[in-house]
């Protein structure tokens, strides 16, 4: 029997590298994407059965022709993690109206068209699993957060949406809200200097994100809030 097949979009050195780990662990094969190869080939070469696809998610004929090659290559999309993600900072008197159309592109349209683009296989099996990572600006938006909080919030409820069409065909559909910085796996640079307990692990993203593709159908998660326990919220 052929292995599962997940695909992570936004694959770097943190979240993305955690989550691949993470399946591949766990018996899948692994679809990796990101707009440049640089880091995929070094995962791809680390992980069996992985296979590194690049895409610009700001261009939908990039992201069709993508997916339409992992199904040919993989198969049928059993769970998608999308984890591409832009955000630039901005008041109303400092945006930029092109940066405002990039992060939209990033964080809206392309996870429409990325899910849009597994559901029908996923309708046909009757399960499934699209899991979006957003952010606490999907909440509300800050002052100094014009674009970002406004294009993460078009996301969450983008995925509200689709989780509402979708849970009754038996695809689970959850948005993880990470509310926090990175810490392990990624460089800290300026923040170096915080409490390692302000920062989240990956790794601990990525298993709360493989738990949710394990849930029952009695009682499934739609949005789970990821935080530091030192995080002030």
């Amino acid at each position: 029997m052929p292995k599962p097949v997940c695909v992570v979009v936004g694959v770097g050195p943190g979240n993305g590298a955690a989550f691949a780990r993470k399946f591949h662990q766990e018996g899948y094969q692994v679809a990796l994407l990101a707009r440049r190869d640089t880091y995929l080939i070094k995962l791809q070469a680390e992980l069996a059965d992985a296979k590194s696809y690049i895409c610009d998610v700001t261009q939908p004929d990039q992201i069709i022709g993508t997916v339409g090659r992992i199904q040919r290559d993989m198969g049928a999309v059993k769970t998608l993690i999308y984890n591409a993600g832009s955000g630039h900072s901005c008041t109303i008197e400092s945006l930029d109206i092109q940066d405002y159309e990039t992060d939209w592109k990033i964080n809206a349209r392309g996870c429409a068209l990325f899910c849009q683009l597994v559901a029908a296989d996923m309708v046909k099996q009757q399960s499934g699993n699209i899991i979006v990572i957003g952010a606490t600006a999907s909440l509300r938006g800050g002052a100094n957060f014009v674009s970002f909080a406004s294009a993460k919030a078009a996301q969450r409820s983008l995925t509200q949406s689709v989780a509402r069409y979708l849970w009754p065909k038996g695809i689970h559909v959850a948005y993880i809200i990470i509310g926090g910085p990175i810490g392990k796996g990624q460089t800290l640079g300026g923040a170096s200097g915080r409490d390692q307990k302000a920062f989240l692990n990956a790794e601990d993203i990525a298993d709360s994100a493989y738990f949710l593709t394990t849930q029952d159908h009695s009682a499934w998660t739609f949005e789970l809030d990821l935080r530091p326990s030192i995080e002030k919220w």
